[in-house]
């Protein structure tokens, strides 16, 4: 596996120091690799004992302190905490005068841009948003798997050239996305990665119930090109028997499925009403044979 690229000395930013607030999967990573460009991890926060077992084996040596304690410490926070938590966070680190005047305050939330660090602007602080198109283990293989990795970029403008040298820095390719396309841009991450997984780990649990004994690697090679042809052709890569227009083999589908796995007819018909219309709208579902399998669809094959 390549390692990160990091650019020479010559094209590097000054060296920072690095802190990050909430060591969840993300932000010890992304500390580790930062460390490999050459800034210095100085300092981390986590509440529960698997985010503090995460930091030590992550960025051992890097101690363990309040997020206060963190921004005292640090040039660059890196705040890695949930979504939803963010808000909250931010406010209470403005109030509490945690943030220096000139600062870099970043955070990894996909959903949000740099308007949820409004609070520290005002404190002095440099708003950036640098989201990583990747799933994240929590363990030092995530660090090799940012060579290449888009980023979610958002900043404001004059912030711009120093957010994206950070990215390339972590061996990353920043993609910039205007602030208000950020939930759309996140929406459409999570309908690809994370109900990707939900697809999968499903067909294997049906494949186990077929009496398939390896569904991984029954899978793998299947998923491997389809994942591929997907991501060449778009909508021209659809196949199987909605594709087809096969309404018998829908039905029969939804018939085992209701006896054997009834808690998946319904994502099974949502995903195929789905591939049934972009199948129709780009020419390979035929319009006489449309009809049959929309009919199977609509009354979930009964």
């Amino acid at each position: 596996m390549n390692a990160p690229h990091h650019p020479e000395p010559k094209d590097r930013p000054a060296r920072l120091t690095v802190g990050v607030v909430g060591a969840g999967r993300v932000g010890p990573t992304l500390a580790a690799s930062l460390e490999l460009a050459g800034h210095r991890p100085v300092a981390v926060s986590g509440v529960s004992d698997a985010s503090v077992r995460r930091a030590a084996a992550v960025l051992p040596d890097v101690p363990v302190v309040s997020p206060a304690q963190v921004l005292e410490a640090a040039d660059l926070v890196l705040l890695t905490v949930p979504d939803d938590a963010l808000p909250g966070l931010v406010e209470g680190l403005a109030e509490t005068g945690s943030v220096r005047p000139g600062q870099l305050l970043v955070h990894t939330s996909g959903r949000y841009g740099v308007g949820v660090l409004e609070p520290a602007r005002r404190a002095g602080g440099l708003p950036l948003a640098l989201h990583p198109a990747m799933t994240f283990t929590g363990t030092a293989v995530d660090v090799q798997r940012l060579a290449g990795c888009s980023f979610g970029v958002t900043a404001p403008e004059e912030l711009r050239l120093a957010a994206e040298a950070l990215v390339i820095e972590m061996g990353g390719e920043p993609e910039w996305i205007e602030e208000a396309s950020r939930p759309l841009y996140h929406a459409a991450l999570a309908l690809g990665a994370n109900h990707l997984v939900t697809l999968v780990a499903q067909s294997m649990d049906l494949l186990r119930a077929a009496g398939v004994e390896a569904p991984d690697r029954m899978l793998g090679p299947l998923l491997g090109a389809a994942l591929d042809n997907a991501l060449r052709s778009g909508d021209a890569a659809l196949t199987g028997p909605v594709a087809r227009g096969d309404a018998g083999t829908v039905a029969a589908h939804v018939a085992e499925l209701r006896k054997h796995a009834p808690h998946a007819v319904a994502g099974y018909l949502a995903m195929a009403r789905t591939t049934a219309d972009r199948a129709l709208a780009h020419g390979l579902l035929k319009p006489e044979l449309a009809e049959d399998l929309l009919g199977v669809l609509s009354d979930g094959g009964r």
